[in-house]
């Protein structure tokens, strides 16, 4: 049996350059793997796969983005075995965390583990775009320039470890959705992902703080009004800063000590019991 964590991710800048001419977003995004994670268990039987899974919510046939990771590996590398995965599920469903994407991601290093395939993080990833645009960030983890459709990847200095607020309201938003509404509308705001880099090369988490930027988050806080009254909930309660990640609803929250991330957490939890709150810390690259 082999056993994976399977981080959450969280967005420092999310941009938009355009559509492609394949029909997908061109984006520009800094990307963050956070320490809530999903526990992934993968066992080698005669045939077959078989998911089990401990959210009802979920299918757990070839519809899961789980599943299909698992036949990808077996089809690719003429594996004559099935397997059985188990996932015990922390990360928040529909959130914008990546939930699914590390999922598959977890899957694809767990089967090269349990099948001693010996693969390196380049031909992981070459499988994961397979399956989606954050599954390659996800197996590579840490802090990373995500561009293209998000799969094409480049190695950015660990951004100095910093405790997360996460806080999930009870809604769910359609990432296909959040893209068309933005195709539609437009923002004002667009992220400095140049001055982001730099404020990572420097380690100032001031600059980095202050560099959140997110064009999605306009979209999505214009049909929901709570992902606002979250970010100001933890930015007047010992946050440095705070954004939505990716399409939301989920807002994150940036604090220096573990003290301020709970003070945070502990307001957005009284003043807003339906939400989901964690409190982690930033987390780095993953070991293949």
């Amino acid at each position: 049996m082999v056993q994976i964590e399977a981080n959450a991710k969280i967005n420092l800048t999310l941009d938009i350059l355009g559509v492609r001419p394949d029909g997908y977003h061109e984006v520009e995004m800094v990307m963050q793997s956070v320490g809530l994670f999903d526990t992934i268990r993968v066992v080698r039987r005669q045939s077959g796969i078989d998911l089990q899974m401990d959210a009802p919510s979920l299918p757990t046939d070839e519809t899961n983005l789980a599943w299909k990771a698992a036949r990808l590996f077996l089809d690719v590398y003429k594996i004559q075995a099935g397997v059985a995965i188990e996932i015990e599920k922390r990360i928040p469903i529909a959130a914008g965390l990546a939930g699914g994407s590390t999922d598959a991601a977890g899957v694809l290093m767990g089967m090269n583990r349990l099948f001693e395939k010996g693969l390196s993080a380049q031909e992981l990833c070459a499988l994961g775009e397979k399956l989606g645009s954050d599954v390659p960030f996800c197996i590579e983890g840490g802090t990373m320039l995500a561009t293209g459709r998000g799969e094409i990847l480049r190695r950015l200095p660990d951004l100095p470890q910093l405790f997360v607020v996460l806080a999930k309201p009870p809604i769910s938003v359609s990432t296909a959705w959040a893209y068309k509404t933005y195709d539609q509308v437009g923002v004002a705001r667009h992220p400095d992902t140049k001055a982001m880099l730099a404020a990572l090369d420097e380690g100032n988490v001031e600059k980095i703080a202050g560099g959140l930027a997110n064009v999605l988050e306009e979209v999505t806080m214009k049909a929901h009004a709570v992902v606002g009254d979250y970010k100001r909930a933890l930015s007047e309660n010992g946050a440095l800063a705070s954004l939505m990640s990716g399409s939301g609803p989920t807002v994150f929250a940036l604090a220096q000590t573990r003290p301020d991330a709970e003070r945070a957490a502990a307001a957005i939890s009284a003043r807003y019991p339906e939400a989901k709150v964690f409190v982690v810390s930033t987390a780095g690259q993953n070991i293949i």
